[in-house]
């Protein structure tokens, strides 16, 4: 994977994590071919990328080294399977979350594809073990979980089946890197992969504290966004704990662990997420982002945006040092 020179990556599922991967890989050179099983879907989807690339290059936050037009020029829409699938060397499925219809999707790609075309499914909560439990090889498949969206948030969490072969998670590891994207390993399936584990965590207590009326929904965003996550966007919390003690994380636990675990005992159950307390979170919400059309896509934008400054920043630091 030194060249991404002809070498064509399959999209399945045209919806926004399907438009997201195709334009991810298209900033990499690679030839795109994307593929939904609903007629003109893939055409459409095209033209929303076509719109997304050019407004990124006025913005100047195009991925990649090539133009929006160069990148245009190597995808391709198909409404035909086998089409989509030929010449692949690794297949994306991004259809909608549902186990069956992931199921019967790589049944059916592995009927159409070489033994040495790597088989990577975008879910964000089913179990490899689950997804591709229907796949007489399964030694070649993997999970690939992208962060929503993708293209500007670049996380994607390489989750292995049992059976997968470790060169398959190096391969893929591989491509990710070379298309911008940061990938992490696990070792192993778990129920919600590591990243929604955490954020499941996070939403759980910012739940339970508002709930009891310890804060607003409007004063624990802001915990987030103008506190832990200023940091977060940088190091993660274990390098935060080594440093915010003189002498790094051996320190840190000599001062700090009594009062964690005394606070992490103080946790309630996990909250139902349903009845009265949610219409309440709700209707607070919705009185600080109303929860029509215009206002909710006006929000994406804004986030979408400042995620794309985020990751310019990210991706140049050296030139906000002093």
């Amino acid at each position: 994977m030194n060249t991404s020179t002809g070498q064509i990556v399959s999209i399945i599922g045209s919806g926004l994590i399907g438009r997201s991967w195709a334009m991810v890989f298209l900033s990499g050179g690679f030839r795109v071919k994307i593929f939904d099983s609903q007629p003109g879907q893939a055409a459409s989807a095209i033209q929303e990328i076509r719109k997304q690339l050019e407004e990124l290059q006025k913005a100047g936050l195009l991925r990649g080294n090539l133009s929006a037009v160069d990148q245009l020029a190597l995808l391709s829409c198909h409404d035909d399977l086998p089409q989509a699938l030929e010449g692949a060397f690794f297949i994306q499925e991004s259809v909608f979350e549902d186990l069956e219809v992931k199921q019967s999707i790589f049944q059916e790609l592995e009927g159409h594809v070489g033994e040495g075309v790597v088989l990577s499914s975008s879910t964000s909560c089913l179990l490899p073990s689950n997804v591709f439990s229907g796949v007489r090889n399964k030694t070649r498949c993997i999970v690939s979980h992208p962060v929503n969206p993708p293209y500007y948030v670049r996380l994607v969490e390489l989750v292995p089946h049992p059976e997968t072969l470790p060169e398959v998670v190096d391969c893929t590891h591989a491509l990710m890197a070379q298309v911008g994207q940061a990938p992490i390993r696990l070792m192993k399936e778990i129920d919600g992969f590591a990243l929604n584990r955490v954020q499941y965590a996070i939403i759980a207590e910012s739940w339970r504290l508002v709930k009891e009326g310890v804060i607003s929904v409007q004063d624990i965003d802001l915990v987030m966004s103008e506190g832990l996550g200023m940091r977060y966007a940088f190091i993660g919390p274990m390098e935060t704990m080594h440093l915010n003690a003189p002498e790094g994380l051996e320190d840190y636990l000599r001062r700090y662990s009594v009062g964690m675990r005394r606070v992490l005992s103080s946790f309630g159950p996990v909250p139902e997420f349903c009845g009265e307390e949610a219409e309440a979170i709700n209707q607070e919400m919705c009185d600080l982002i109303p929860n029509d059309k215009h206002h909710l896509s006006t929000r994406r934008e804004r986030r979408d945006h400042l995620l794309m400054g985020l990751a310019k920043l990210k991706k140049h630091p050296k030139q906000w040092q002093g």
